[in-house]
């Protein structure tokens, strides 16, 4: 029987790479990603996830065409939420933990207290579940995904990435594509020393994870032609700084905020190394979470209530946009599609508050909703 298994899982392996390179060498060198990829499901739509320990779920919310959102259904993931030690706002304490995948027409949700990870099909407003499958380690907190690679950030035991390879709407583990970052266990609280998120580079060739107070780095993984991690991570420490959450912008420049309250930019280089660009200071407090909507980034001040935005040009430099005022605690954020409008997550309510995107980049508020149970809670993503 354990060959049997073996061999199984040596044949999918098999397949999915040869798959995978495939559909590398069709994409006139767009990594891991399909030669024909397929449309993005219609719809407007934000989903938020409510991280319940005692039954996880997804609320759906139809946008309208001025941006304000209508309650459309809840979904059940087959897991459990999850609060990381002396968590409050947000008991994740991460970016990334409801992952869109518009590729592929999914949307990926972390199980933090049972270890799971639910892959949604996605159509419009509306989610069928496909599958629960593990995470590889203990609390995962964020999805990455690539073309038909997806990497998951599990927080505890040291934290640990875990990559799948997708085929339909299923993930299958790659047992080679675990690694364990080696935090230190002892560290604490909780909320601050585990990992903040894991993310590809904007080519897909590296594979970026925070370690935020627990070591004070952005841990830059080198990939293979497949997704595969080569090698152990090139640890980039940026001390005293907290490195929390990241995103990038359209010339493929690393934006990270950063606890202590900076925006900073910076070069990822061949080898793995991060090259500076710039600094700002925000001048809140807690910049803990950060999107981006073309070459404008948003940075969240959890302890102040305000966002941060910043423009970056085409060196890296970043242009003050303006603070605007939030609910309280606002946490993590996703913009939608066509770069109209934004939505954040008040973590203190379980609130999400809904802002247009004018075209010198200020915010106007639309309005603001309450999410059933989501207080603390965490996971936000638009279509």
């Amino acid at each position: 029987m354990k060959a049997t298994a073996r061999l199984a899982g040596v044949a999918v392996l098999a397949f999915a790479l040869a798959a995978l390179f495939a559909a590398t060498a069709a994409a006139s060198g767009h990594r891991h990603h399909p030669a024909h990829p397929p449309s993005p499901p219609p719809g407007n739509a934000v989903f938020v996830q409510t991280n319940d320990p005692a039954g996880n779920a997804v609320v759906a919310y139809d946008r309208s065409s001025d941006g304000s959102l209508s309650e459309a259904g809840t979904y059940e993931t087959g897991g459990l939420g999850g609060a990381l030690d002396e968590a409050v706002v947000d008991r994740l304490a991460s970016q990334g933990a409801l992952t869109l995948d518009p590729e592929a027409g999914l949307l990926y949700a972390v199980n933090a207290g049972s270890d799971t990870v639910t892959v949604f099909a996605l159509r419009g407003d509306r989610l069928q579940r496909r599958q629960v499958v593990p995470s590889g380690g203990d609390f995962p907190v964020s999805v990455a995904v690539h073309g038909r690679v997806v990497y998951v950030l599990n927080a505890r035991e040291g934290g640990s990435v875990q990559g799948y390879i997708r085929f339909g709407t299923k993930l299958h583990p790659i047992r080679f594509w675990h690694r364990d970052l080696g935090l230190d266990t002892e560290a604490g609280p909780e909320f601050v020393t585990t990992p903040g998120q894991v993310g590809f580079s904007a080519d897909g060739g590296k594979l970026l994870v925070t370690t935020k107070a627990n070591g004070h780095a952005v841990d830059v993984f080198d990939l293979n032609r497949f997704g595969g991690i080569r090698g152990a991570a090139v640890v980039n420490e940026l001390p005293e700084t907290v490195p929390f959450a990241f995103d990038f912008d359209p010339d493929g420049h690393l934006v990270l905020a950063e606890a202590a309250g900076n925006v900073v930019t910076f070069d990822v280089n061949a080898n793995g190394t991060l090259s500076p660009l710039d600094e700002a200071v925000t001048g809140g407090a807690a910049t803990c979470w950060i999107v981006g909507i073309g070459p404008r980034f948003y940075a969240s001040n959890t302890g102040s209530d305000t966002l941060s935005g910043y423009d970056v040009d085409g060196g890296g430099l970043l242009s003050a946009l303006g603070d605007t005022a939030t609910g309280p605690a606002p946490i993590d954020a996703a913009a939608s599609a066509d770069g109209q409008f934004l939505y954040v997550q008040t973590g203190a309510e379980g609130g999400v508050d809904e802002f247009r995107v004018n075209g010198d980049g200020s915010l106007t508020q639309i309005g603001s909703i309450l999410v059933p149970d989501t207080a603390g809670g965490e996971g936000i993503a638009a279509s």
